[in-house]
């Protein structure tokens, strides 16, 4: 491992990454890996999570596929130099911002998505021109091993490493210097990366989760009602199982309407996966026992099982949960406490949908938050009142596909984002350049010091133009200053 770090640092010394044609090359052929190996990916996505094709292509490869063509696309922008501005008696002054790699970065993937965590942060280490080692997770171990022999037949090898491995080769992993670590996973985990990257000072991105709220208004039309109950429900059971950092982790409505959304929810969810949804082939599966029987756990407390009015149904050789609905379970149960992860959606009934501000900012700052509602009122109130790293009206999970959007937690839920432009500059250092001329200097910079210069210092820093002509002609007088020793 050791010797493997150093070769990509002296590769990354050696300037070729850096070079447009070569990050231009090397995502050309991240897309031809996407369309070559397209029916392989499925298979992994399907062994391991037990994902649908068309959910694998809608949250993974065409994701990938769009993200790959739009960085080709934006590349030559995002590495060209951008003018800074400086200030009006800067004269013969110039200014500009360089983007440059930071060198060697490390990138720590996840295994709910194992193909989009593990190649969209790497889309933006490319596009940089950074050298790099990409940790797959071993709970996708079909993923993990795809992405380990297929990424060097298609990626510069000197450049691009995969390495396969538990937790104790993420260990050995973080114990190397790295320029920049980005990591997907658990907060728990989290705290242990940013805790290894402080004896070298390395900078963290870290992609975390939390508890996602949707706020559900009393929808008036039911047309509305309609489509804002499917949203909801193909966002938190669609996207693998409710296993989704940005899945809606638990809805606040009004009592009066919990019973309406239940009812909306029940059949949205018959139509999506059917009656019997443990023989449909549109939900995927948890990922191994250990997280099953987690699950698990958090339906068995008495008070929670008490508070299931739909679904609950496990077969634990098929690692398979029905999609659940809970109302009002305890506040304290670790259900609404700790992230769930699943296909288990809780829901808070409020007296008026108003004390859902209060309720979320009780909480950790979430990744996302969904508010599903026509009052603008309660829309202004919820952008200016509430901190999370997205804010979503009328749907959930959208904010993944924006190229346009930072994708990013805050506090509890991860610091630092990407996607689109936003991975180009996670893994790029702007350097600010400045050029002066010979020619003209601010004789009063120099010591020695005296009032004098302390009015002209005053003038030039409030940029006032007459009071500098007034200075320069003795019409206007220094202040006198005591300084007591």
């Amino acid at each position: 491992m050791e010797s493997a770090v150093e070769n990509l640092r002296e590769y990354f010394s050696s300037g070729i990454t850096k070079q447009a044609s070569w990050r231009k090359a090397q995502l050309q052929n991240l897309l031809t890996l996407l369309h070559e190996r397209e029916g392989e990916i499925y298979t992994c996505l399907k062994k391991d999570l037990g994902k649908h094709h068309v959910e694998a292509f809608r949250d993974e490869l065409g994701t990938l596929i769009k993200s790959t063509n739009y960085a080709l696309q934006n590349l030559k922008g995002w590495m060209s130099s951008k003018t800074a501005k400086l200030p009006k008696l800067a004269v013969l002054a110039s200014a500009e911002l360089i983007p440059e790699p930071l060198g060697l970065v490390l990138i720590i993937s996840t295994w709910n998505f194992p193909f989009g965590m593990s190649l969209e942060p790497l889309i933006g280490a490319i596009a940089a021109g950074n050298t790099m080692v990409l940790k797959p997770s071993e709970l996708s171990p079909a993923c993990s091993l795809f992405l380990a022999k297929v990424v060097p037949m298609y990626l510069d090898n000197k450049a691009i490493k995969v390495i396969e491995g538990g937790p104790e080769v993420g260990e050995k992993l973080l114990q190397q210097k790295w320029d920049k670590i980005f990591f997907t996973g658990s907060a728990r985990v989290g705290r242990i990366v940013m805790s290894a990257a402080v004896k070298h000072l390395t900078p963290v991105t870290l992609e975390l989760g939390g508890k996602c709220p949707a706020v559900v208004d009393s929808l008036k039309s039911s047309w509305d009602r309609w489509m804002g109950t499917n949203r909801i429900v193909v966002s938190k059971f669609g996207p693998c199982a409710g296993q989704a950092c940005i899945a809606i982790d638990y809805v606040l409505v009004e009592e009066h309407f919990a019973s309406t959304l239940v009812e909306l929810m029940k059949g949205s969810i018959k139509e999506m996966f059917g009656e019997n949804p443990r023989e449909s082939n549109s939900i995927s599966r948890i990922i191994n026992k250990h997280h099953f029987l987690r699950l698990k756990n958090l339906l068995s407390d008495p008070a929670v099982k008490d508070s299931i009015v739909f679904g609950g149904s496990m077969d634990e050789d098929n690692l398979f949960i029905e999609p659940t609905i809970l109302v009002d379970p305890p506040l304290d149960a670790a259900v609404m406490t700790e992230e769930i992860f699943g296909p288990v959606l809780p829901i808070i009934t409020l007296k008026k949908i108003e004390e859902s501000i209060g309720f979320i900012n009780s909480r950790p700052k979430p990744l996302s938050i969904y508010a599903f509602t026509n009052n603008e009122a309660l829309r202004r109130r919820m952008i200016s009142e509430t901190t999370s790293g997205s804010l979503i009206f009328n749907d959930a999970i959208i904010q993944y596909l924006a190229d346009t959007l930072p994708f990013g937690g805050i506090g509890e839920s991860g610091m630092g984002s990407y996607h689109g432009k936003f991975s180009f500059d996670t893994f790029s250092h702007y350097k600010a350049v400045a050029r002066r001329s010979f020619l003209t200097e601010f004789w009063f910079r120099f010591p020695p010091w005296n009032n004098y210069k302390l009015l002209l210092f005053e003038v030039f820093y409030n940029i006032d133009y007459l009071g500098i002509l007034l200075a320069l002609l003795g019409l206007k007088k220094p202040r006198k200053i005591s300084v007591v020793a």
